[in-house]
């Protein structure tokens, strides 16, 4: 008998042992998937690691994430990405690969897409084919269901590291130099609002985790996101807010929106958004041209000037404004931009910060700080460069005020 037959068929053994009026626990499962295969004559022909596979792939299947759960505690995965039954990929050490398994049925697929929406009390069907989620151990999960998905279900998952990675570990892999680090150490704490803008991949939830390794433990922080994913480490006054979808059980959609007016209320000292992609922006400026110091968020873009561009355009999503105006407001509120990239090389480095200086003639000044000058490849094809200073900072007031100029 094939191996996928044969844990076919003690899947079901197993399944018919067990009283589905009953909660089971890990435990019993364990249990009675060890009954099955002490009961099944074929079993002592099989060497010792088949029948340790075939356990855990049972349990797995049973109470994980099936063929997914070994990948999924692989540290060295970063993303996988499921079209449909047969089709599923991984990124592991910065390569894209294709797997040459697949899950047995469309519907062992569903099932497993089901137990990762209700571990985060998201709903996720026909009527609500997009859904965000997130898995126990903070990974960030995008699902899309039949009708919209036309190949069967589309499933990414982002694995984020068990330990979040520091200043110095960026450091050594050449993200950033140890000069900029201490310079942006110093913002950090003397409460400049910074910006993180870069496009998909390029490490900017990452980044954000690393920045706030720097805030003062003291202070009160409130995190708002669409699904957590945000590993702020050392700040015991945290608070973290998660927006909900609405449902057909009556339940009202809470937007990041609503999640900012909010936290306005909680006497933040800082408010950390996970991602402005939408109106929010507008709040988020608010937040910031209030007295917020210190706060931070994320944003998609091609270039720091760019991100400037893009929150203009996300302000009038929410609110009519002049542009003047606008423009007005992020000067204001934005202290610093650090625009990320991931180079030809898969390599994930900061490219420029710059520093947002003014508003002249409805026009956002800004003064770049730090660009990244590749010089060249390496042997191994690695990308050769570093920043380079190009500005000194112009705006030290808060530096002069936390005792750090």
């Amino acid at each position: 008998m094939e191996y996928t037959e044969l844990k076919k068929e003690l899947r079901s053994k197993v399944q018919e042992r067990m009283d589905f009026v009953k909660d089971f626990s890990d435990d019993e499962v364990e249990d009675t998937i060890d009954e099955v295969l002490l009961g099944e004559n074929n079993m002592t022909v099989l060497p010792v690691e088949t029948r340790k596979r075939l356990k855990k792939e049972l349990f797995d299947s049973l109470r994980r994430l099936d063929i997914l759960q070994i990948f999924v505690e692989d540290s060295t995965v970063t993303e996988i990405m499921i079209n449909g039954k047969d089709h599923i990929f991984v990124e592991q050490n910065g390569k894209l690969r294709e797997l040459d398994i697949g899950f047995e049925s469309t519907e062992k697929l569903q099932d497993v897409i089901q137990q990762i929406v209700a571990g985060c009390n998201r709903v996720v069907n026909e009527a609500s084919p997009i859904v965000d989620a997130r898995l126990p151990n903070g990974s960030r999960v995008n699902i899309v269901m039949n009708p919209i998905a036309l190949n069967g279900p589309i499933v990414t998952i982002r694995r984020f590291p068990e330990k979040p990675i520091t200043m110095e570990r960026l450091i050594q892999m050449e993200s950033i130099s140890a000069e900029v680090a201490a310079f942006l150490e110093k913002l950090v704490k003397a409460r400049y609002n910074i910006f993180i803008s870069g496009g998909t991949g390029s490490g900017k939830t990452t980044f954000l985790n690393v920045l706030s390794h720097y805030i003062p433990s003291e202070e009160r922080v409130i995190t708002i996101e669409d699904s957590a994913e945000l590993q702020l480490q050392g700040l015991p006054n945290l608070v973290r807010l998660e927006t909900r979808n609405s449902n057909v059980e009556g339940c009202n959609e809470i937007t990041i929106r609503d999640l900012i007016r909010s936290s306005l209320r909680m006497r933040p000292d800082r408010i950390v958004v996970g991602e402005v992609r939408g109106a929010e922006a507008i709040d988020m400026l608010q937040c910031l041209n209030t007295g917020h110091d210190g706060s931070m968020s994320t944003g998609h873009a091609n270039s720091g000037r760019d991100m400037l561009a893009r929150l203009e355009n996300m302000v009038l999503m929410g609110m009519d404004l002049p542009l003047a105006a606008i423009r007005q407001q992020i000067a204001s509120g934005v202290d610093l931009i650090v625009h990320l990239g991931r180079l030809r090389d898969k390599s994930r480095r900061v490219l420029e910060i710059m520093e947002v200086v003014g508003c002249e003639k409805s026009e956002i000044m800004l003064n770049p700080l730090f660009l990244f000058e590749e010089t060249g490849e390496d042997d191994k094809g690695t990308i050769v460069g570093k920043l380079k200073r190009k500005g000194e900072l112009q705006h030290g007031d808060k530096l002069k005020a936390a005792g750090l100029s």
